[in-house]
């Protein structure tokens, strides 16, 4: 089993071939930090918007090199924290707006790879939400009542045997299903993108980390950018910049691949839509069927790491390693005896309020864009697009939406915030085991708990 080397997803395609880092001090119109998705679709778009703009991407190591290349191809419309925390500050149809606009966000991936002749293995399945014991149900079925409440969320709710039927999880009591999601290779996508933004004549320079941004200009060990504008796009590296330590807390997530299964045992999972899966349990899994027919399952494994540590190259505990291995074989017991190929891990970035975020302070050009607490395929697109009409000044419904110039205060300094996360990520562990030996779950506990994983139920 390979452990780490940045991911499964950049293996399988091979990395991009180094480009050379920024000559020296320059100038230019963009300069944006962090060539993931977040940065590139930003590029994407101004340059078509506006192709005489010098447009420049500072990337620590290679672009797709963090989350945009390690995460688990879930391009859904989840709206990052839930659409409830806009009631009070924007209404009712603002909420609704926002999420209508992310639903749109999934098929503007699809058309835009679909126009650059992207093949990121996109199958728009839906995503499938399972259940597998009472207290699960019991979310679930309060889950899908929620969700019927609002207008654009499209949300079924499928009985054990419908459930079944589509993806035969053991001891499934239900699931629920939309259509608005769709399973991706993340490295095709991050690969595909920064072909186009390079044809369109964005500059990406490579091993040029951005240590301190400060109105108008980045510093790298290479020298520095000026421009009218400097686009921070670092989500869970945030932390790594001078003065932001504790502005975004970067989140740890795990993955394992198995190889490919055969067709027998498919025949008994099913899983023929390709729906990306989830469950409902508090420390809850994720996981694609990918084109090569593999099981890729990820979780949250050591969830944060003292002093805001970012990941490197992915290397994941063997206790990780043995817990998201112990779920996939209680969900398809038929991979028992499959190998697993592979095991990485990234980082995410979480704002101490759980709610991603895109704005622009115009007096001093910094504009950001980032906090997807893990739902960033889908969301970095509508960044990207926000972010090109806030550049260019153009209002529009995007720059409209409630997510815009919202701010939260700092995470708590050492060891306040390690102390918090690690308790309460103990504390939903606890109330999984408890759910499954059908003891009485903790719900003050189990409350927090879904809280830390950026997840409501």
């Amino acid at each position: 089993m390979i452990n780490g080397d940045v991911s499964f997803w950049w293996n399988q395609i091979g990395r991009p071939a180094p480009r050379p880092p920024l000559p020296g001090s320059t100038r230019a119109d963009v300069c944006i930090v962090g060539a993931g998705y977040t940065g590139l679709w930003a590029a994407y778009y101004l340059k078509k918007a506006a192709p005489q703009l010098r447009i420049v991407i500072l990337e620590q190591r290679f672009a797709g090199y963090g989350a945009s290349g390690r995460n688990g191809g879930w391009l859904t419309n989840s709206v990052t924290g839930g659409r409830e925390q806009y009631l009070r500050s924007h209404g009712r149809d603002a909420a609704a707006g926002f999420q209508a606009a992310m639903n749109d966000t999934v098929d503007e991936v699809i058309r835009v790879a679909a126009v650059e002749g992207i093949d990121a293995d996109i199958v728009k399945g839906g995503e499938f939400t399972v259940a597998y014991d009472r207290p699960q149900q019991r979310r679930l079925e309060a889950a899908v009542r929620a969700e019927q409440a609002w207008p654009h969320t499209d949300v079924e709710l499928l009985s054990a045997e419908a459930a079944t039927a589509r993806i035969n999880v053991a001891g499934s009591t239900g699931a629920m299903w939309h259509p608005h999601c769709a399973r991706i290779q993340p490295a095709k996508l991050v690969a595909g993108l920064t072909s186009a933004v390079l044809a369109l004549g964005v500059e990406i320079y490579d091993d040029s980390r951005v240590s301190e941004i400060t109105p108008h200009t980045a510093r790298t060990p290479h020298g520095t950018v000026q421009a009218e504008f400097i686009v921070r796009a670092t989500e869970g590296f945030t932390a790594g910049l001078a003065g932001l330590h504790r502005a975004w807390l970067p989140m740890n997530s795990s993955l394992i691949v198995t190889e490919p299964l055969p067709a027998a045992v498919w025949a008994g999972i099913g899983w023929d839509d390709r729906a990306t899966l989830g469950d409902m349990a508090h420390a809850y899994m994720y996981a694609q069927r990918t084109v090569d027919d593999r099981i890729a399952i990820g979780g949250r494994g050591v969830p944060y790491r003292f002093g805001s540590q970012t990941d490197s190259d992915g290397q994941t505990p063997a206790s990780t390693v043995e817990a998201l291995t112990h779920i996939l074989h209680r969900f398809f017991p038929g991979t028992a005896d499959a190998a697993i190929e592979h095991a990485w891990s990234g980082v995410l970035g979480v704002p101490r309020d759980w709610a991603a975020t895109v704005g622009l302070d115009r007096q001093t050009g910094l504009a950001w864009a980032g906090g997807y607490v893990g739902t960033g395929v889908a969301t970095t697109n509508l960044a990207g697009r926000t972010l090109t009409d806030l550049i260019l000044g153009r209002e529009s419904a995007l720059t409209a939406l409630p997510w815009v110039n919202h701010r939260v205060r700092n995470w708590e300094p050492e060891p306040l915030r390690w102390l918090a996360v690690t308790a309460l990520y103990q504390a939903y562990t606890h109330a999984d085991r408890a759910e499954l030996t059908r003891r009485r779950s903790t719900s003050p506990l189990a409350t927090l708990a879904d809280r830390v994983s950026g997840r409501g139920h």
